[in-house]
């Protein structure tokens, strides 16, 4: 029983591998089951015992990849704070390998028409990511959240810009449009700096 066990979660993390990763480069639609199971070296037949369907898949496998993601980025914080997380995350790498990538930029268009559920797991898992990048502002930054909502809209945005004009000299002239972009959101506007009290 413990190798039949052990081989079962052995297979389904195979799964998880492969579907995370083909979602993530050629598209949830264009990623049929047969496909990520011959990847996986499974018959068709050995995918309904691991998921009661695609879009369960699916769901499970945009939180994994948002998971990992998580700690990429809390790694890169600890590393060299909120511009090397920048810069990593706009960089030619990421632009030309979406199947390790970003599954927001990644898959976004298609997150939005998937089920319920699966949006609301995507949002829990954003949030999480959100609060990541807020925590890293400066103490007088006014509505953290909200700058790093700014900032994940602008890098996301970037990289889907620049992955569309890969291999014209605009794909690396708007990584580092973004990337400035992107640093200027952290600074606190005038606005939002503490007044100085007046003295009469």
């Amino acid at each position: 029983m413990r190798y039949e066990k052990g081989r079962k979660d052995a297979s389904r993390q195979r799964i998880m591998d492969v579907a995370t990763e083909r979602f993530r480069s050629d598209g949830i639609a264009a990623s049929g089951l047969a496909g990520i199971m011959g990847e996986a070296g499974l018959t068709n037949g050995a995918f309904y015992p691991h998921f009661p369907s695609k879009a369960a898949l699916v769901r499970e496998s945009v939180a994994t990849a948002l998971e990992v993601q998580a700690t990429q980025i809390q790694e890169l914080l600890a590393a060299g704070g909120l511009s090397m997380a920048i810069d990593a995350y706009l960089s030619a790498e990421h632009r030309d390998n979406p199947g390790k990538g970003c599954a927001s930029a990644a898959l976004l268009p298609e997150i939005a028409r998937e089920p319920a559920d699966t949006r609301q797991v995507y949002a829990e898992h954003l949030l999480k990511l959100v609060r990541q990048v807020a925590a890293e502002l400066t103490p007088d930054a006014r509505n953290p959240e909200d700058v790093a909502f700014g900032v994940f809209a602008t890098l996301i945005g970037t990289l889907e810009l620049s992955r569309a004009v890969n291999g014209t000299e605009l794909s690396d002239r708007i990584l580092e449009a973004g990337a400035v972009a992107a640093k200027a959101l952290l600074q606190p506007r005038e606005n939002d700096k503490p007044q100085e009290r007046k003295t009469s």
